[in-house]
Formats: structure tokens, C-alpha cells, sequence
């Protein structure tokens, strides 16, 4: 018996295994597909998600695969700089490919132990007071039957916005279908870079979700609307229909070939009423889907699995104060639906239609004001986000950003996953809790606070020098103490 099976393989599966194979959960991720996907659904990844692999220690594997791009421009493709002083010590993107995420956090969750199975295709649960039953056909391997079943306390569906799991829950996803649908993909062209460029420059001054520009290797990514809505966006586009859809906007197929992979992607949104039925919990694109306006979908996912997976593993190690696992749900479906009226937005502001466009020149002006840049730049990159405790210090409820100590960075005293007490005075205690809590004195120029009690994700939920408070948020947040 597991503790954990994650169904899916993605960013936010990978992720939560990592997250609970650090606190030594027994975890099993299953994935449909026998194969990682190769189609780049996602280019990069935004401040807050660089922040987390810092705080795990797996930031120098994804730079060294990444290239550093500059802040700005995100909300709806209007270009702006990057409003200065940004509350972060990564203040830019890292352009990186899905496929190259997938594949480094896979490799991570397997170091730390967590059991991946491939080709194995959830076709029913069933849960009880004790614990939940998934069934599933293939991923067997070695001779094994193609149906098994497996059994673990609790199950996370982080399989993708047709999430199987969320269906077989039988939780409402609200919103609205896709109303236009836009094709992706790479491959070579037949023709001069030069003119591509022109070509495209031209034609986005009046089609903002048009665009090719070279990836490396000889291969191009392609970016274009689609003359209609598929019934089912999982079957890729032909490289005929791309090439009828580019002559439909640009007069050209720019002698596009040998495509390394095509597919499609829709703007329908919707958000899961809940994110937990009993042992059941989603995360990711299972939990909500939205135009990719902003480059906030993977980033999203895998914040969402950062938040729930220190939770779930204080549920399985028994330590859990009440209420916090549903803290799961209280603190990201606000968040998610915040992206997803801000791509609601910026999808209405990247059309072509008279009013939508004068919005957006609108928008723009406003942007240029230094408080609208920053605050529309730290809703995408994620680093305004504060969950509401209750009060207190400004601090509290938002996650702190990464700062110089005594002996040396923030962020490396945070890569087993655990809580942190920072007591630059000495003169606070964690005794009861140091089996869950690290006790730091040290110093520091960058923060005025005597001390600050750290979740594992981060987030501040107290700031302060009385032990008595302290004491109090320690229960709240890592449960009993231990004499």
C-alpha cells in the first residue's frame, strides 16, 4: 500500500511527488502516456516557479538548460519594461521548454525515490474511510496483467484539463467552452529568415496570436489561429491544415517541413468547484484551465503542487493540525481564479475587434504609470500573491523572497521542505516542533523584523519577538508539540 498515487506525469505530478518524497511519503505517480510528450506546450518559466526551485536546491539543473530573458511585456503582449525593484532575487523569465521541465523534475522525483509507471491509464477509484482504491489498464510491465489495482491513504489527480479523476469524482467544472482554437507546433521552413520576420511584423499589427520565430537547431515555432473549434484538441493538426491556416493569414507557408511535432490548444476556461472530496485532491490543469495568455498554466501548477504537498505529507505523517489540508483548497482557488479572469482579460485585449483594441491601447497608456506596470507584472510572475492568516504583520501571508544571511542565502537553508524559524536575535525557540521546524539565528540588512516563522512553501505566517505568538502560529501551522 502507498500513501500517495499521483495520477499524472506532468510538471505538477512531478512536482508533488518531489514535495512528498521529501518528507518520506510513499509515493507512486501513474501516466497514460508510454512516452514523454515532445510538444512544447509551455516556453518558460515566471519568477515565482524559479523562486521554487531555488528553495529546493534544483535551480543550477533548470538555468542550465535555460536561457534568461528580461521581464515585461506579459499582460496581453503589450510591450512594457520591467517596473524596477522587483520583490524578488530572480527578476527575469527562464525560457525553457516543457519537455526539458518533465524530464528534469521526473528525474528528481526519482532520486528521491518516488516510483513513476508509464502507459498506466486510471479507469476508476473508489475511496472509503481508510483510503482510496485506483483502478487501472497497462503499465503492468514485465509479463504483469494490463489491469491492476492499486491502493494508497490518498490520491491526487494532476492529469491535465480532461482529468479523468475529477470526472470519476464527479466534481463540477464551471465555465466556458473554447471559442477559438489556435495551432502550435515547429518545424523547418523553405525559406530566409528575413522574411519571415517581415512577413510576421506585418501581419501582428492586426493578429496578435500570429507568430514563427526560429527555436534552434534549424526548427521554427509556429504560432496561428485555426479556422475552427475540433471536438477533441488531443488529435494533432495535419501539417496540410497549417499550412492552410499560415496562407489564410500571411499569403504564405513559408515552405514550412519536416515537423518534429503539431498540435493545438483552445481558450475554453473553467475552474473545479472544490479541490478536495475526501482523500481525493486535484492539482494543476485538473483543477482549472485557461487561455495561455501570459505563460501561467505550468507555473500555476506547479505553485499549486508546492502548497499541497508539505500539507499532505503533514496529513500522512499524522502531525497535521485540523483544517490544514483543506487550507489547500482556501488558499489556490482564489489564486486560480484570479488567473483566470486575467486571461479572460488579455484574451479579449489581443483581438481584433474595434472595441477590444481600444481597450488595449487604453490598457497601455495605463501601463506606462510605474504602480499599474508592477502590479500587472507581479500578478503574472505570481510574486503578489498573499494568502489571507488572519492579519498581523505586512509580511505574513506572502512568501519571502530570497536574502542575504550571516552565512550565506535564505534559500539554501530551505531545501529539505521543512519549517524555519529566522530569529536574528537569538532569543526565540522551536523546542517541541524541531522535528518539523528548523531554528536559524542569523542576521541580516535585508529584513527589519526581529524573527519570522516560514511555512514550507515559503510563506510568512508569523513575524514578531514574543514567544508566546509564536508558539501559538506553530501549532496552527505544524500541529502538537512534541515533549
Amino acid at each position: 500500500m502507498y500513501d500517495v498515487i499521483v495520477v499524472g506525469a506532468g510538471p505538477t505530478g512531478t512536482m508533488l511527488a518531489c514535495e512528498l518524497r521529501l518528507h518520506g511519503v510513499r509515493v507512486v505517480v501513474v501516466e497514460k502516456e508510454p512516452e514523454p510528450r515532445k510538444d512544447v506546450r509551455s516556453l518558460g518559466m515566471h519568477a515565482r516557479s524559479i523562486e521554487v526551485m531555488d528553495q529546493r536546491g534544483l535551480l543550477e539543473r533548470f538555468l542550465a538548460h535555460g536561457k534568461k530573458h528580461p521581464v515585461g511585456g506579459f499582460f496581453a503582449g503589450i510591450p512594457q519594461p520591467a517596473p524596477k525593484g522587483l520583490d524578488t532575487a530572480h527578476p527575469y523569465v527562464l525560457g525553457i521548454p516543457q519537455p526539458v521541465t518533465d524530464r528534469l523534475l521526473a528525474e528528481r522525483a526519482a532520486e528521491l525515490g518516488a516510483e513513476i509507471r508509464r502507459g498506466s491509464t486510471l479507469t476508476g477509484l473508489a475511496q472509503d474511510e481508510d483510503g482510496v482504491t485506483a483502478e487501472l489498464d497497462g503499465g503492468g510491465g514485465g509479463g504483469a496483467p494490463s489491469r491492476t489495482s492499486l491502493r494508497a491513504r490518498y490520491l491526487v489527480g494532476c492529469d491535465g484539463g480532461r482529468s479523468t479523476v475529477r470526472k470519476l469524482l464527479g466534481v463540477p467544472f464551471p465555465g466556458e467552452d473554447a471559442t477559438s482554437e489556435t495551432l502550435v507546433g515547429e518545424a523547418r521552413i523553405g525559406v530566409e529568415p528575413g522574411t519571415v520576420a517581415s512577413v510576421v511584423a506585418e501581419v501582428r499589427k492586426t493578429e496578435l496570436m500570429f507568430g514563427i520565430g526560429p527555436v534552434g537547431d534549424g526548427m521554427y515555432r509556429l504560432v496561428v489561429p485555426a479556422g475552427k473549434v475540433t471536438g477533441d484538441r488531443d488529435v494533432p493538426p495535419t501539417l496540410e491544415e497549417v499550412k492552410e491556416r499560415l496562407r489564410a493569414y500571411a499569403g504564405t507557408d513559408f515552405g514550412i517541413h519536416a515537423p518534429r511535432w503539431l498540435s493545438r490548444f483552445g481558450d475554453a476556461t473553467r475552474l473545479a468547484e472544490r479541490y478536495r472530496t475526501g482523500r481525493v485532491l486535484l492539482a494543476g490543469d485538473a483543477a482549472h484551465v485557461h487561455p495561455p495568455m501570459g505563460g501561467q498554466g505550468l507555473n500555476l501548477g506547479v505553485q499549486d503542487a508546492f502548497n499541497l504537498g508539505w500539507k499532505l505529507a503533514a496529513e500522512v505523517g499524522g502531525w497535521a493540525p485540523e483544517g490544514l489540508l483543506d487550507s489547500y483548497h482556501s488558499e489556490r482557488h482564489p489564486v486560480a481564479a484570479d488567473v483566470l479572469d486575467n486571461t479572460r482579460a488579455q484574451a479579449e485585449l489581443m483581438t481584433s475587434a474595434p472595441g477590444p483594441r481600444a481597450a488595449r491601447r487604453l490598457v497601455a497608456e495605463l501601463a506606462d504609470f510605474e504602480e499599474v506596470s508592477r502590479f500587472l507584472t507581479e500578478k503574472i510572475i505570481a510574486i503578489g500573491i498573499v494568502y489571507d492568516f488572519g492579519g498581523g504583520h505586512p509580511l505574513v501571508g506572502r512568501r519571502l523572497r530570497d536574502v542575504r544571511l550571516g552565512r550565506g542565502r535564505l534559500y539554501e537553508l530551505t531545501h529539505g521542505g521543512r519549517g524555519l524559524l529566522l530569529d536574528r536575535a537569538g532569543r526565540l525557540s522551536a523546542e517541541g516542533w524541531s522535528d518539523r521546524v528548523d531554528h536559524v539565528v542569523d542576521s541580516t540588512d535585508e529584513l527589519d523584523i526581529p524573527g519570522a516563522l516560514l511555512r514550507p512553501d515559503g510563506h510568512v505566517a508569523w513575524v514578531g519577538e514574543e514567544q508566546e505568538g509564536l508558539r501559538a502560529e506553530l501549532a496552527r501551522w505544524f500541529g502538537a508539540p512534541v515533549s
